[in-house]
């Protein structure tokens, strides 16, 4: 009796495993189908030649990038064009489905059709050239409020937000993934363009070639400046990184070290050991767009903290780590009393004062960008909505990391660098093992939460989503005089601001982010099964 029992359970074991061996098969071919089904009604439904723009209405009756757009304009900047493409290139490794790389190569000829003569790129790409472009820029964009880097057109290139270095590296990628020489002429531009653009110090301007006209509410134009905002000066030095490693030329190294070096030079002295986000020709920490005062930074003194020990893990070099000490010893001194810091949720203030280690917080007047201002006092009342006043920063996590680095001998620092010199060992081309993806791991789901994803996608392939940003539609510039405290922590002021908003009501939208995080979930599901 026994024996059977024993011969039952063995026998149940293995049809159970069998049952969910055939449900995950199938799971993975839904997805697959899932996935090309959401593909297709993304590269022959929504997109402009090849590209992208955010959000779109579903009749595609409005649409928005980080403002609305026109029907022939793509976005460039996340989760846009380029991030679709990598999207595209990732789908393809997974996959092996050539569709995949056919839609890679429809955005690669987008960003192509859109790259400056400069080498470089602007936030947007205008199918209907610069004259459409600038009306956009005299209706749209100069209405956004808080949106400043859209109230003028310069004509040249970004690296504000990843927009010219991301848009370099995919079509690196682009090259590498077939060693396809049609994108070699681009690339090689905006290769030079990077290196070009960067001043002989080593840090770089948030836009080039350098222009200086913008001047705005007596302020000066701030697109010629040092800029570290959203890691302008990381993520060239990344990218030519992974050009180094994967194309192997030497003229990338000086580029890259004094980009490292620049990190060095501007961390301020022991009182004030800490980072701005833009500096001024005399590498004087300064303010940028109107609601950013000459200030240090709690959140750019500790990410370029993390930065600096990786450029020691890079090189051995220990200038990289010696003042790490004093820029903890700032951030501990300059915390948050606990009656300011939102039982927990804050650390310290996004901005501290030059000089004072006293918390700036800025605030805005008024109904729209016509007669509306900014201004910063030592208030913590009334804090914008659109850009935090107060930060968390984990100091603790900071200490372990240095100390960890400081305990290390230097062979041991330096042995995962991709700047140390030694034969490659792997089978294959650095290529094959190198990921230039913009996107990392996220998770990988379990059958049921794959399952949930597949069921979410409608009968004509869309992943529809509410709450998404919408604006009010261009109706003439501003009229309201009155400097209101209304608006001072919207997202929006009257309705003649065209900058968005978050959309509450049940209305949907394509949402480009929507399709690009169940598509690498699903690819991490697939991935992970095979």
């Amino acid at each position: 009796m026994k024996t059977i029992q024993i011969l039952t359970s063995l026998l149940l074991l293995i049809y159970q495993g069998t049952f969910l061996t055939a449900q995950t098969d199938s799971t993975v071919r839904e997805a697959e189908e899932s996935m090309l089904k959401a593909t297709r009604f993304m590269v022959e439904n929504v997109s402009t030649k090849g590209g992208y723009l955010w959000n779109y209405l579903p009749d595609m009756s409005r649409r928005w990038g980080e403002m609305e757009a026109y029907s022939t304009m793509i976005w460039v900047q996340h989760p846009g064009t380029v991030s679709m493409g990598h999207l595209f290139l990732d789908a393809f490794k997974v996959t092996g489905n050539e569709y995949y790389y056919a839609a890679a190569e429809k955005a690669a000829a987008a960003i192509i059709w859109g790259q400056l003569d400069c080498g470089g790129w602007n936030y947007i790409i205008d199918f209907a050239g610069d004259r459409s472009l600038k009306e956009w820029y005299n209706t749209i964009g100069k209405n956004g409020w808080r949106l400043e880097e859209f109230q003028h057109y310069y004509g040249n290139a970004t690296f504000d937000d990843d927009v010219s270095s991301d848009a370099a590296r995919f079509l690196l990628r682009m090259y590498l993934v077939k060693m396809d020489v049609k994108y070699k002429p681009a690339l090689d531009k905006a290769i030079n363009f990077i290196i070009n653009s960067q001043y002989p110090l080593g840090g770089w301007p948030q836009r080039y070639p350098l222009r200086y006209e913008f001047a705005k509410k007596g302020l000066p134009d701030y697109t010629s400046y040092y800029t570290f905002n959203d890691d302008v000066i990381w993520e060239n030095i990344n990218f030519l990184i992974q050009c180094y490693i994967t194309l192997g030329e030497e003229r990338f190294l000086d580029p890259i070290y004094r980009g490292m070096n620049f990190y060095i030079i501007t961390q301020q002295g022991n009182l004030q050991a800490a980072w701005g986000q833009q500096y001024n020709m005399k590498l004087e920490p300064t303010g940028a767009r109107t609601y950013e005062p000459p200030s240090v930074m709690p959140e750019y003194t500790y990410g370029n903290s993390l930065l600096v020990m990786k450029f020691y893990e890079y090189t051995g070099d220990r200038k990289f780590i010696s003042r790490i000490p004093d820029a903890i010893k700032w951030l501990e001194n300059t915390r948050l009393p606990n009656d300011k810091a939102g039982n927990g949720k804050y650390t310290h203030p996004t901005f501290i004062e030059l000089g004072t280690d006293k918390p700036l917080y800025v605030h805005r007047k008024g109904s729209n960008v016509e007669y509306g201002y900014y201004y910063y006092d030592y208030s913590d009342e009334k804090l914008l909505a659109h850009y935090g006043g107060k930060t968390k920063i984990n100091i603790e996590r900071l200490k372990e990391i240095y100390n960890h680095l400081n305990s290390l001998p230097p062979d041991s620092v330096t042995k995962n660098s991709p700047l140390r010199v030694e034969s490659f060992k792997n089978t294959g081309l650095p290529p094959d093992h190198y990921n230039l993806s913009r996107y990392s791991l996220i998770e990988v789901p379990d059958i049921k939460k794959a399952i949930a994803i597949i069921s979410s996608l409608d009968n004509q392939g869309r992943w529809l989503v509410t709450n998404q940003n919408t604006s009010n539609p261009w109706k003439g510039n501003g009229k309201i005089k009155e400097l209101t405290d209304r608006y001072a922590s919207t997202n929006a002021g009257d309705e003649t601001d065209t900058s968005p908003y978050q959309d509450t009501s049940d209305q949907k939208y394509i949402s480009t982010w929507e399709y690009i995080k169940n598509m690498n979930l699903l690819l991490n599901y697939i991935d992970s099964r095979k």
